[in-house]
């Protein structure tokens, strides 16, 4: 699903979403397609769930966001050879 459409599909919400094709490009990842796992009124819960979700599968490529962010702007950081999405 592209962002524009989980926009339209949950509007005002905090999301869980993960990334089911992603790219690198200059510093940035870019996200292709993304399936919402959990909608949110708070930042709170929506970060406590990915936490969560992130300790039991850490190879998932998971991020939290609100649908009133009009791009998903992901910067990555390298610390000691391993790359690591903000």
């Amino acid at each position: 699903m592209q962002w524009s459409d989980i926009q339209r599909d949950y509007p005002g919400h905090w999301l869980l979403i993960e990334a089911l094709q992603a790219h690198s490009d200059g510093g940035h990842r870019i996200v292709d397609d993304a399936v919402v796992i959990a909608a949110y009124d708070d930042s709170q819960s929506a970060l406590s769930a990915y936490a969560k979700l992130h300790r039991e599968t850490p190879q998932r490529e998971l991020y939290v966001f609100h649908t009133n962010r009009q791009e998903l702007d992901i910067l990555e950081r390298t610390w000691f050879g391993v790359r690591a999405s903000i």
